[in-house]
C-alpha cells in the first residue's frame, strides 16, 4: 500500500478519511458496502493530516462488534504507523446483498456518503434482482416471535451473530438488514412470518410419495422457510426406508436409503435459491420406489453452470438475505458447497452420483436409491435364486447360464431362465448376446 500516495490524492469513491469513528464513519461502511467497496482511514483528517488514532484492543473489538451487529458484514481491520501516529485501516467489500445501518441504506457520490433516496430504492434493489429484499407494507405483528427468538438462539450457539436479549423486535430485523426505512421486506415475512402464504400463495413445499402412478400422497408444507425445511425433511423421512445397523452393545446406526445429509442440502437449496418472483409454482418433492427427485422454480444464477456447480465455485445467490439468514442458523454451512457436500455424502453411502438439470424453468436434483439392495429386492417379489443373481453379477461384472446353474442347486434351467427372463422385465438386468453364449448384466 503506497499510503502517502492515498493522502496525497485525497478522498475519493473508495476512500474516507476520518479523525475518529463517528457515526458518519459506519454510514460510510454502509455506503461502500453498496457500491464498489472502499478503505476508511480512521487518524485522518478530511484535509489529509495524520492526527492518529488509538488502536487499543478494547476500541477495535467495539467497532469491529458494532459494524457486525448493525451491519452483519465483517470488513478487514489492520493498525499501522505514519509520522510515530497509529491509524486504523477498514477495508470494505462490495457486498452481494443491499446492507443498511439503522435502517437507513447509504452509496457514494463522488467523495461523499449520502442515503440512498426512497425513489431510488426499489430500482437499487432491482439492479440484482434481488426479491427477498423488496419491502411492502407488512405489519410487524405478522412477525412470529417464537421464530425469530429460536433463529437468535441458533446463530449465537452457532457463533455467527451477537444479540442483546434486551432487543425488540424491530430491533432484531433492523440489525438482520430485514426491516427497511421502518418497512419489513419480503425476506423478513417469508422466514419468520406467522402465515406468509398470505401473500406468497406458493411459497412452499409439496412432498408427493408416488406408490404407484395412482396412489400419490401428497403433503403441502406451509408456515415459513425454517419451518418449511424441518417439516419438509420429516415428510421425506416419513416416505423412505430407514434399518437398525448393531454396532457394539450400546450402539446402533440408522442407515437410510439416502444419507439425511445429501437430503437436507438438497432440501435447503431448493428453498434458499429457488426464484421467488415465479408466483404460481411451489418447490417440489417426489419420491419414487427407486428415486427422489427435488426441483425448485428458477435455473442456475450467477453464471453457474452444472459442470462448475460440481467443483469449487464462488457463492452466488438470488436470494441473498435468505441464504445469509439460513448460514447464520447454521443450515448452510459454508456458502456455495452444499452440492460437493452432497455428493461425497451419497459417494460415501454407496449410492449413485446425482444427476443435475436445468428444466421445466427451474434447477432438478436426482438422487438415485441403491435398487439392488436385499431388502429392496425382496420388497420388489424377487426370490432368492433372483437375488442370489444379482448379487453375483454385482460381484463378477456379468452371469451366464452355467453360472446360474452352477450357484443354484437343485434349480433347473427351464425354471431359472424364467427367473432371469423376470428380472430383464423388471428392468434390474439386461441380456447381452445370442442365446448360445448369452450373458446378462446389471442394467
Amino acid at each position: 500500500m503506497n499510503f502517502s500516495r492515498i493522502l496525497k490524492k485525497g478522498q475519493g469513491l473508495q476512500v474516507e478519511f476520518t479523525d475518529f469513528m463517528s457515526e458518519n464513519g459506519f454510514k460510510t461502511i454502509s455506503a461502500f458496502s453498496n457500491s464498489e467497496g472502499g478503505t476508511l482511514f480512521c487518524g485522518v483528517s478530511d484535509a489529509g493530516e495524520i492526527v492518529g488514532f488509538d488502536c487499543n484492543d478494547q476500541l477495535v473489538r467495539t467497532i469491529t462488534h458494532k459494524i457486525m451487529d448493525k451491519m452483519g458484514i465483517h470488513p478487514t481491520f489492520s493498525c499501522f504507523d505514519w509520522d510515530d501516529k497509529e491509524i486504523l485501516m477498514i477495508i470494505v467489500k462490495k457486498s452481494p446483498n443491499p446492507i443498511s445501518y439503522n435502517g437507513r441504506y447509504y452509496k457514494r457520490a463522488n467523495s461523499i456518503t449520502t442515503p440512498i433516496p426512497g425513489d431510488e430504492l426499489k430500482d437499487f434493489f432491482l439492479q440484482g434482482s434481488n426479491w427477498d429484499g423488496l419491502t411492502n407494507d407488512y405489519s410487524v405483528d405478522e412477525i412470529d416471535e417464537e421464530s425469530v427468538g429460536r433463529f437468535i438462539r441458533r446463530a449465537v450457539n452457532k457463533g455467527r451473530l451477537v444479540a442483546d436479549d434486551t432487543e425488540d423486535i424491530s430491533e432484531i430485523l433492523l440489525k438482520l438488514n430485514l426491516l427497511v426505512d421502518g418497512k419489513l421486506t419480503n425476506a423478513a415475512l417469508i422466514l419468520f412470518g406467522k402465515d406468509p402464504q398470505k401473500y406468497f400463495t406458493n411459497a412452499l413445499v409439496r412432498v408427493l410419495r408416488f406408490k404407484d402412478e395412482v396412489n400419490v400422497s401428497d403433503r403441502r408444507i406451509k408456515g415459513n422457510l425454517f419451518r418449511q425445511a424441518e417439516e419438509a425433511e420429516e415428510a421425506i423421512k416419513n416416505s423412505i426406508n430407514v434399518k437398525l445397523e448393531i454396532k457394539g452393545k450400546l450402539t446402533r446406526d440408522e442407515i437410510w436409503d439416502y444419507p439425511l445429509e445429501a437430503i437436507r442440502e438438497a432440501l435447503i437449496n431448493s428453498i434458499v435459491h429457488r426464484d421467488y418472483f415465479k408466483y404460481s409454482i411451489q418447490s417440489q418433492i417426489k419420491i419414487f420406489d427407486d428415486h427422489i427427485w427435488f426441483f425448485n422454480p428458477g435455473e442456475l444464477f450467477g453464471g453457474i453452470t452444472i459442470e462448475k456447480l460440481k467443483n469449487t465455485h464462488p457463492s452466488s445467490t438470488r436470494n441473498p438475505l435468505i441464504s445469509e439468514m439460513f448460514f447464520k442458523a447454521g443450515l448452510v454451512e459454508v456458502h456455495g458447497s452444499g452440492i460437493q457436500r452432497m455428493i461425497r455424502s451419497l459417494k460415501g453411502a454407496g449410492l449413485p452420483e446425482p444427476d443435475f438439470k436445468e428444466e421445466f424453468a427451474g434447477f432438478s436434483v436426482y438422487m438415485k436409491k441403491n435398487v439392488f439392495d436385499k431388502e429392496y429386492l425382496k420388497s420388489l417379489g424377487l426370490n432368492n435364486s433372483q437375488i442370489q443373481a444379482i448379487a453375483y453379477i454385482q460381484d463378477h461384472g456379468s452371469l451366464t447360464m452355467s453360472d446360474f446353474l452352477r450357484i443354484s442347486h437343485g434349480i433347473n434351467e427351464r425354471t431359472l431362465r424364467r427367473y432371469l427372463a423376470d428380472l430383464v422385465d423388471k428392468k434390474l438386468i439386461r441380456a447381452i448376446g445370442e442365446k448360445k453364449g448369452r450373458r446378462y448384466e446389471l442394467f
